[in-house]
């Protein structure tokens, strides 16, 4: 067999000796029954079918193991095929192994079959029944490496890659990321005697970016352009201030007093124009459309106002049990909304001095009122302690539409006009901002800063600031919404340094 090789060569010489030196150790073997010339040879295997291959000085074996039913050829290495070892005939577990608390399936799914292949996740678990199944069907084996069908797949499987899943392409885009809201007021303003008084309304930012704060019996006029703060007017020790609103246009501020009355005031000349009465103790909420003054008092009635007229007021509107603490125009100006500490939401038509609605599904005092500015008839309120909901109103037939539980006493709501979101303040217990997104009700930001119930709120002329007061005094300033063009999260316009200055 090794004749084709010359004996000078140093592997054939080292081959030989190892040959001879088997056969001296073994002399059982060298009987003269089973004795051959050459090699000691397994059976089956004949010395013609034994070769040596030199590469460079180095030499490998190779044999040709034959059989009555199939040849195959082998080596001195042996490399395991899991595809064809057939270990699932074994059956080893039939039971799943336990997932461990947090386990991601998808994940172990998508690493088997990058380690083993895709050929283990061809097959399907085997049926019900003892025995051994059959290779066709077999059953999970202990390391559970076979792709689980019953499963869902993975969001990464590359059959999801593949035209035969049903899933788009879309659904492999990855979600757009939430927008980032800054967590802290960008400007501080102190706000000495600013009442802790859930009623009343002391805060209002005008559309010339002009903003009013109703301090004791004083009210202030801070500019938000150059923060000038101008004293616009003093009650005298006999009366207070009790709510604040600027007209549309921004030139004229209504003020409702302890006493009772609403006065107008020129904001640019600093020089009062009207005072109207009608009311028999304080005027806690106003609200303004294009000509009417709407006014809410203690008193539990609401009386419109027209400065066009010599009359202090041109309709009387009865509806509510109790003190009227929330007023909204609607944004066409046909519907007036109204909220009480009676439980009830009103809301009030040009055409008669009846209420057209009456929602009763809140069980606390009724002052966020807001309006949307994108959808027509669409109405949203927030009840007091015992209530802490946000409930979704559509006027036209008078349906609930939603109602979120927030957890704590809801103090203001207002709709952004540059996206369709909402900001919410709130008292007991959290005295937190939010800011959620519209219709499915998912928390954009949480804010958090004042140490007492955030009970006042306006927003900038832009819509993209708001301002939030409290009984801890102070004037928050927060950039919570993106502007109309850019959609993008608004950033500080260097206007207002991070200190902390007086309003007065």
């Amino acid at each position: 067999m090794i004749s084709s090789y010359s004996s000078s060569d140093p592997t054939t010489q080292i081959f030989q000796g190892t040959k001879n030196q088997i056969i001296q150790e073994n002399p059982a073997m060298d009987s003269p029954q089973t004795r051959k010339p050459g090699l000691n040879l397994p059976t089956g295997m004949s010395e013609t079918s034994l070769r040596l291959e030199s590469f460079s000085g180095s030499f490998r074996a190779i044999s040709n193991l034959s059989s009555p039913s199939k040849s195959s050829t082998c080596s001195d290495r042996f490399i395991p095929c899991r595809s064809s070892s057939r270990l699932h005939t074994f059956g080893l577990n039939d039971k799943a192994s336990p997932v461990k608390e947090g386990g991601n399936e998808a994940y172990a799914r998508l690493l088997k079959s990058e380690l083993f292949g895709s050929d283990f996740g061809s097959f399907s678990p085997a049926g019900g029944g003892g025995g051994v199944p059959s290779p066709l069907s077999p059953s999970k084996n202990m390391l559970r490496f076979k792709t689980d069908h019953s499963a869902p797949n993975s969001p990464y499987s590359p059959s999801i890659l593949r035209n035969d899943s049903g899933f788009s392409n879309e659904s492999l885009t990855p979600p757009k990321p939430p927008r980032k809201v800054p967590k802290t007021p960008h400007k501080v303003l102190d706000a000495p005697s600013l009442q802790d008084d859930f009623y009343l309304n002391l805060v209002d930012w005008s559309s010339q970016n002009v903003l009013a704060v109703g301090l004791g019996t004083c009210v202030y006029l801070w500019s938000a352009s150059n923060s000038k703060v101008t004293k616009l007017c003093d009650l005298g020790p006999n009366d207070g201030v009790c709510s604040v609103q600027w007209t549309k246009e921004g030139s004229y501020l209504s003020i409702g007093t302890n006493l009772g009355r609403v006065q107008v005031w020129d904001g640019t000349q600093c020089k009062r124009v009207r005072t109207m009465g009608g009311h028999q103790t304080r005027t806690g909420v106003l609200a303004w459309n294009s000509r009417i003054l709407a006014s809410g008092s203690r008193d539990r009635n609401i009386l419109q106002h027209d400065l066009r007229v010599s009359n202090d007021c041109i309709s009387k509107l009865v509806g509510h049990k109790s003190e009227v603490c929330g007023l909204k125009w609607s944004n066409d100006d046909r519907e007036l909304a109204s909220g009480g500490n009676d439980n009830q939401l009103l809301v009030w038509n040009q055409h008669s001095q009846q209420p057209a609605l009456r929602l009763t599904e809140h069980t606390a005092a009724v002052k966020a009122i807001a309006w949307s500015p994108h959808q027509s008839g669409l109405l949203v309120s927030g009840g007091g302690t015992a209530d802490r909901c946000i409930r979704f109103w559509n006027t036209t037939n008078g349906h609930q539409l939603n109602s979120i539980d927030t957890g704590s006493q809801v103090c203001n709501l207002a709709w952004s006009k540059n996206v369709n979101e909402i900001v919410s303040t709130h008292g007991y217990s959290q005295n937190q901002i939010m800011v959620w997104k519209y219709p499915s009700m998912g928390k954009v930001a949480t804010l958090t800063g004042h140490s007492m119930r955030v009970l006042y709120l306006a927003m900038s002329p832009d819509g993209q600031t708001i301002v939030t007061g409290a009984g801890d005094e102070t004037l928050r300033f927060w950039n919570v919404f993106p502007s109309v063009k850019t959609h993008t999260p608004v950033k500080d316009t260097g206007l207002w340094s991070l200190g902390r200055t007086q309003i007065r």
